[in-house]
């Protein structure tokens, strides 16, 4: 019979990690924003859900899919943009502030590192707050196109649909043949939220310093992301081949499973602020109540 852990032993654990490796880069995923209200991409087994994702070659050059995509995010980022940051990502920060971590890479592009007050985050995948001119390059806040989707297309103000990730919405008008883009107030261009879609590359200057965290970093700490694309699961084939040990915390199964030297299936939002105050504490205040749990004790 496997033996039960309790969340303060997972968060002992994940507090010796960090304990011993100080330097580690934190690697997050939709799974650690899920407390905030934002729905995952995946379910348990790392199966994506829902309809195929809007690809940016095809956004760039199909009105019809600028369309959709635009009716659907006119609908759903609200819902994105009233999300606060949960305790999960508040542990993060608070970890930065005490030195207990390297720097903070992110799948995510809701803001939340920033917003809770992390300063050394990447964002590998943008960030869905800002919105780029695909003509002259000109950036504008994700609420100002709000603004102008809301004033061309009244019709659909106040539409009900379940929220889906990234600020998109199951949602689908009958009438998108009618339905008036946002477009760039400096040139008139096409407008795009300035993230990586599925199809593009993350930009090779952002890549480069992604690559750089992981090569100064002594450890990999994997949060709330399943690893099931590549521009994630990279970072743990460059963990594993340098030595440096990889730890996780998610529900659900992970691509890496079989790289992790430290696996915790619970909630980030449960586990980090523990882990914190255990390493706040210090070392020496850390021995009563609770149990030492040794780093080799493999995955749970």
């Amino acid at each position: 019979m496997a033996e039960a852990f309790t969340i303060h032993d997972h968060a002992a654990r994940i507090a010796a990690f960090l304990d011993r490796h100080p330097r580690a880069l934190v690697l997050t995923g939709a799974g650690l924003s899920t407390a905030s209200g934002i729905p995952d991409y995946r379910d348990r087994d790392g199966t994506r859900r829902g309809r195929p994702p809007i690809h940016g070659p095809d956004f760039r050059k199909s009105d019809a899919v600028q369309r959709r995509y635009w009716a659907r995010s006119m609908i759903g980022w609200p819902v994105l943009a009233q999300a606060r940051p949960n305790r999960g990502h508040q542990a993060i920060a608070g970890l930065e502030r005490i030195g207990r971590i390297g720097s903070v890479l992110t799948q995510n592009v809701d803001g939340l590192h920033g917003e809770a007050g992390t300063h050394g985050v990447l964002e590998l995948h943008g960030n869905i707050h800002t919105v780029v001119c695909l003509e002259c390059a000109a950036l504008f806040p994700r609420a100002f196109v709000q603004g102008q989707l809301e004033e061309f297309n009244p019709q659909m103000a106040g539409a009900n649909a379940t929220p889906l990730p990234d600020g998109d919405a199951s949602v689908e008008p009958t009438e998108l043949a009618s339905f008036r883009l946002p477009y760039c107030t400096c040139c008139g261009g096409t407008l795009m939220p300035n993230v990586v879609f599925f199809g593009d590359n993350v930009p090779p200057a952002r890549t480069a310093i992604a690559l750089e965290q992981m090569e100064r970093a002594d450890a990999l700490l994997v949060v709330g992301s399943s690893l099931m694309v590549y521009s994630g699961f990279r970072f743990c084939r460059m963990a594993q081949a340098a030595g440096k040990p990889i730890a996780a915390i998610n529900l659900g199964r992970t691509r890496a499973d079989d790289l992790l030297d430290i696996k915790i299936e619970e909630s980030a939002e449960r586990v980090l602020p523990l882990a914190l105050e255990l390493l706040t504490r210090g070392s020496d205040q850390t021995d009563g109540d609770t149990p030492s749990i040794p780093l080799d004790g493999g995955i749970l």
